[in-house]
């Protein structure tokens, strides 16, 4: 069992302790007496920082993780020459601890805060390196939804909280003591001994994370999204220095972006919207404008070809549209003929084949897609009247389609 030295004072970032065991399988790791080093556990990541001992070997510690015995393993990025007895010292990475106690102590703000406003519990936290999420509970109420206002009346709640830098106290008492205190939530652990972190006057809860010992070092919280999840309302959201860096990202992005518009950050939904409007009608006016060059392209081509043995099969490389011209217009060239087959393709960048015949038209294209693409070395299928695929090159495809189109036309 390792004494946790986090459990009493979250700010400690140096201490001293004793090698217990020194593992390497799967990786190198130390099992220390004690530790203030932090654990993954209950949301929270875990910490990380440096070992060191009196031969001056320094030894980055990359991750913490709970043994089911108790013991907290320190993982190492190289294991020196430690044996069991040896005495070091840890050094916390600090920036990273305090980011750590600025989000763990924000997330039991904004969580007190939805029961206090909404009777929305929180069933489940989640701290990455960039954001952390809540997951709300909303199944009991009568409208099982998170609205916008009630997001930023949240919000407002837990901020006017964290200015009012109110103490958060650590103590500890028994399962039975604590079932006595109203806490916000009970762990499903059958320990003896809880740990509370208690936000004076508005939020206590079992809890073995790091925190602030006032809620103004949490400096703030943001919201940043709402999402509906299986099991409720996912929110996300940052505090601190997090909540600073998010801002000035945010600023920055929506500054360049109005820049691009020549226009104020606040009206860059405006002009956003606009230029989707004009992107919409422009879509629809080139899917017009290709509509009509394939009809148009479709007739000159029926026009131009011969019949032979009562069908015209045109055979036609297009080397300036995609495929979806390609298709389009082999589509335009069996419905204006009822006789009619078209055996088309594409050249690069992506060299494309299309076969398609007029209702009626006794060929299987689907069937002929699959037998040419087998011997181009492609990919592709169809139904009986149209089928398409993708060549790998277009070198010598004109002879090829040629060919294609000769059996065709007996």
């Amino acid at each position: 069992m390792t004494d946790r030295l986090y459990y009493h004072d979250s700010f400690l970032y140096d201490f001293d302790a004793e090698v217990r065991e020194v593992l390497d399988n799967p990786r190198p790791a130390l099992v220390l007496d004690r530790t203030a080093f932090y654990p993954t556990s209950g949301g929270q990541v875990f910490d990380t920082g440096w070992i060191t001992t009196d031969a001056d070997a320094k030894l980055r510690v990359t991750e913490v993780a709970d043994a089911e015995d108790g013991r907290v393993v320190h993982y190492l990025e190289t294991l020196s020459d430690l044996k069991p007895g040896t005495r070091v010292r840890g050094r916390i990475d600090a920036t990273r601890r305090r980011d750590h106690m600025q989000q763990h102590s924000g997330q039991h703000v904004l969580s007190a805060a939805f029961i206090r406003l909404y009777n929305m519990p929180t069933v489940s936290f989640h701290m990455a390196d960039d954001y952390c999420s809540i997951d709300l509970d909303i199944s009991d109420l009568d409208t099982p939804t998170l609205s916008k206002e009630q997001i930023e009346s949240a919000e407002h709640l837990a901020n006017e909280i964290i200015l009012e830098n109110r103490p958060v106290d650590i103590r500890f008492v028994t399962r039975d003591e604590a079932g006595k205190l109203g806490l916000r939530k009970l762990p499903p652990t059958e320990r003896d001994e809880l740990r509370l972190i208690d936000i004076r006057d508005f939020d206590l809860t079992a809890c073995g994370g790091t925190h602030v010992s006032q809620t103004g070092q949490i400096a703030s919280v943001l919201l940043r999204k709402a999402e509906k999840v299986r099991q409720g309302w996912r929110v996300e959201f940052v505090a601190g220095q997090r909540a600073v860096a998010t801002a000035r990202r945010d600023f920055t992005t929506l500054t360049e972006t109005a820049a691009l518009f020549s226009a104020h950050i606040y009206d860059v939904p405006q002009q956003a919207r606009k230029s989707l409007d004009e992107i919409r009608s422009l879509r629809k006016q080139r899917e017009q404008s290709q509509e009509e060059l394939a009809a148009a392209q479709a007739a000159a081509l029926l026009a131009e070809t011969p019949e032979t043995n009562g069908r015209k099969v045109v055979v036609r490389t297009i080397s300036d549209r995609d495929l979806n011209f390609v298709k389009l217009l082999a589509q335009r060239l069996t419905r204006l003929s009822t006789h009619a087959v078209a055996i088309l393709a594409t050249s690069p960048p992506q060299p494309s084949v299309v076969f398609a015949q007029s209702a009626g038209q006794p060929f299987d294209m689907g069937a002929l897609m699959k037998e040419t693409m087998a011997k181009l070395g492609g990919r592709g299928g169809g139904s009986k009247d149209l089928a398409q695929g993708g060549i790998p090159s277009a070198d010598g495809i004109d002879a090829k389609l040629s060919a294609i189109a000769a059996t065709l036309a007996v």
